[in-house]
């Protein structure tokens, strides 16, 4: 079973540790909303450049919880507002999206002075992938 999940983080990594699209599902009154967002997969967690103010962000705050959908690969995770893109806490990670995406980050569209402008994390914690035939069941509870 070890080696089935190492196979799993590795096809995981493999798969969206770069600048990707996922479907990202929220909830807010009963209803689910679902966007697509680029996101960045690292260690059991995908990063998103949003705005601190923005319906996905209040949705979260309301409930954490949410699920995301990408290239054969659903899951379930809770999303937490790691706060401001410029805060010394995000400068690891910060640095890492810049590099991830890199082809539009410095376009215009992210406005890097608006302390509003912050990172999402979504924690999984279960995911199921597949991947030339093989299914793998993810747990990520252990992260």
């Amino acid at each position: 079973m070890d080696e089935l999940r190492r196979e799993g983080e590795r096809l995981m990594t493999e798969r969206f540790g770069k600048d990707t699209l996922i479907a990202l599902a929220t909830v807010e009154g009963g209803k689910p909303h679902v966007r697509g967002v680029n996101a960045y997969y690292e260690d059991g967690a995908f990063y998103i450049v949003t705005h601190g103010l923005s319906n996905k962000m209040r949705q979260i705050a309301e409930n954490p919880a949410v699920a995301i959908s990408g290239e054969w690969f659903t899951g379930h995770g809770r999303g937490m507002n790691l706060g401001y893109w410029g805060k010394a806490e995000n400068r690891k990670i910060a640095e890492k999206l810049r590099r991830a995406f890199f082809s539009w980050i410095d376009n215009g569209h992210v406005d890097f002075e608006d302390e509003n402008t912050c990172i999402l994390c979504i924690r999984l914690e279960d995911g199921l992938l597949f991947s030339h035939g093989t299914r793998y069941s993810l747990c990520f509870g252990s992260h």
